[in-house]
């Protein structure tokens, strides 16, 4: 896995700079998860997989954890496509997929995590 420099707040700056009604909510959600993890002093990064990337690897104190995002986990080809990000990466640090959903969608060792819950503090992010 290589670590690339991070672009989701361009992408959703350009979203919005475009004056365009054809936006995505997940741009806007990864933006503010990015915002509150460095916040919360994570470094935070785009992980380059080589068939794809996931949206952010974010690290504290010498340790990671690996996330993505979507706005819904709104049927079976969005779960697998957000849930499979992983499956290249072999690393043992932490997975997560974070979503607004509030129904608890973990599997294969990846957690599920809702935003708001995430945003609020209720839940947290394990680091390895």
């Amino acid at each position: 896995m290589k670590l690339g420099s991070f672009y989701a707040v361009d992408s959703g700056f350009r979203i919005i700079n475009t004056n365009s009604n054809n936006y995505e909510d997940t741009f806007f959600l990864e933006n503010v998860v990015y915002n509150e993890l460095l916040t919360r002093g994570f470094t935070v990064y785009t992980g380059k997989t080589y068939k794809g990337e996931v949206d952010f690897v974010a690290i504290k104190g010498g340790k990671k954890c690996f996330l993505q995002m979507s706005y819904l986990l709104s049927g079976e080809e969005t779960i697998k496509r957000e849930f499979g990000a992983f499956s290249n990466i072999t690393d043992a640090s932490p997975k997560y997929v974070l979503s607004l959903d509030k129904i608890d969608m973990s599997h294969d060792g990846i957690a599920h995590v809702n935003i708001v819950d995430f945003l609020l503090r209720r839940a947290d992010l394990a680091l390895t």
